[in-house]
């Protein structure tokens, strides 16, 4: 192969962001922790947006001798991941300095996460999907105990480090014995032989392990246990960028593989996504039920939606992709603002979690109680607002593809989990109002007013993300 093929070009955004990350390290280290803060977080979010834009306008292609590439389908999931790594950095900058964790290492250690986040989502290599996976995890590891001087925040750290470090070994060990059995690890070459027939059992082990590690990455059950306890002791801006970009990056890592390398064994791993779909949706419906805590609701209420996004997957065709990133888009805006309204839940200085502390919230701020209303009703499915649409397209082509039995179950569970966003609106509407909330800052009332909007919207103009989740979805599928 020649030089040619090395094609730095394809992969410019994640090496500027990349040595943005180790520039603000410098900077930091030379201004001092106290006021290096607040500067290095905004030059991050610059970094992001800098990316974002090279991202759109990038030409993209395939680099590093076949192990990346920049396709629609990584155009269209790194603009989400980016978009959630910059918001996440903004959501967490008042709270830090309120909270006393205002360490500069914070937004570039999310930085650093969001290159990997991004080299895994363009990875055409099980190596190259590694490094960009570990890279994401160990700055993840990090991030979850960075309130060093909190039992809970430390706790969630160590519990996420360990289970994810089995998840990744289980993920090795499953892409050493596809490697065994085949003798490649490139995703062409490897779909090449699974649409020649004639596959080894040894191979479809080895991508059953793949799958557990993965499924351990998006919280999918029975591969969910660190999510609840992670999502409650980490630091509420931590567990909104944990919600968002790590999650999309984990699903869209999921579809490259199963549909990219796997696409000619899609009878073998279909009933494993069903499984896992059906457990999910399930658990997260029924386990929510019984939360008090905020924080633990919305990690349950994940492990739900990562269930409905997964009966896009199971359909294995380009139109479940499509409702896969359809629903992710979607999925982005809903968490941004419901992690907006958990952040501004702060009476004399002082965070606050449980459910009942939004009780009257409608009397004491109307409009932050509206905002939040019209993200439960969106999050439950109830039309029509911008998350029935993501339901209804993952659930159409399940359909199309055979699967009733899984879209309907969907659907059971979907007004399983509508009880438990109603109860939050029921809280906040009819019981009796307690003492009333901080002043919101302007960041939070900012992103709760554009993702309200956004979620109205989509209502009228469905077809700018629609379109550009087709044209990733066709990318994938080589249409």
């Amino acid at each position: 192969m020649g030089v040619s093929m090395l094609n730095l070009g394809a992969a410019l955004p994640e090496m500027f962001l990349a040595v943005s990350a180790l520039a603000l390290l410098m900077l930091g280290v030379f201004t001092g922790k106290d006021k290096a803060f607040r500067t290095v977080s905004w030059l991050a979010v610059l970094a992001q947006i800098v990316t974002l834009v090279l991202v759109v306008m990038g030409d993209g292609g395939v680099a590093f001798y076949g192990q990346f590439t920049a396709d629609a389908f990584a155009k269209f999931t790194k603009v989400l991941i980016l978009i959630g790594s910059s918001l996440g950095i903004v959501m967490a900058m008042n709270f830090a300095e309120r909270e006393n964790m205002s360490r500069f290492e914070f937004p570039i250690l999310i930085t650093l996460a969001t290159v990997g986040m991004m080299a895994m989502v363009s990875a055409t290599d099980m190596l190259s999907l590694y490094l960009g996976l570990e890279l994401q995890s160990l700055a993840l590891y990090v991030i979850a105990a960075i309130r060093r001087d909190t039992v809970r925040a430390t706790e969630a750290g160590l519990k996420y480090f360990v289970l994810g470090s089995i998840a990744s070994g289980m993920l090795l060990y499953g892409m050493s014995m596809v490697y065994g059995f085949t003798g490649t690890t490139n995703f062409v070459v490897l779909g090449d032989i699974m649409t020649g027939g004639d596959i080894s059992v040894g191979t479809l082990v080895g991508l059953a392990f793949m799958f557990a590690g993965l499924c351990f990455k998006v919280s999918a059950v029975p591969f969910h246990m660190w999510t609840p306890d992670v999502y409650e002791g980490a630091p509420t801006p931590v567990t909104a960028f944990f919600a968002v970009a790590p999650k999309i990056a984990g699903l869209a890592l999921f579809v490259r593989v199963a549909v990219g390398p796997f696409a000619g064994v899609v009878a073998d791993w279909q009933q494993i996504i069903v499984m896992v779909s059906v457990l999910s949706m399930v658990w997260g419906s029924f386990a929510a039920l019984r939360q008090d805590n905020i924080k633990r609701l919305m990690a349950y209420s994940s492990i739900g939606h990562v269930g409905f996004a997964l009966v896009g997957l199971a359909a294995g065709t380009a139109e479940g992709v499509q409702g896969v990133l359809v629903y992710l888009g979607i999925y982005l805006v809903m968490n941004l603002g419901t992690f907006a309204v958990i952040l501004s839940m702060r009476r004399n200085d002082r965070m606050v979690e449980e459910i009942t502390d939004l009780a009257g919230l409608a009397k004491t701020k109307p409009l932050m109680a509206a905002v939040a209303a019209i993200l439960m009703f969106s999050m439950a499915g109830i039309p029509p607002l911008a998350g029935f649409f993501g339901k209804f397209y993952v659930f159409k082509a399940a359909v199309d593809a055979g699967l009733v039995t899984l879209a309907v179950i969907g659907l059971v569970t979907s007004v399983v989990s509508a009880y438990y966003y109603l109860r939050v609106i029921k809280v906040m509407y009819f019981d009796e109002p307690v003492e009333a909330f901080d002043k919101n800052g302007t960041e939070m009332n900012v992103i709760m007013a554009v993702a309200t909007i956004v979620m109205l919207v989509f209502v009228f103009f469905p077809n700018p993300l629609m379109d550009s989740a087709g044209a990733a979805a066709s990318a994938l599928f080589g249409q």
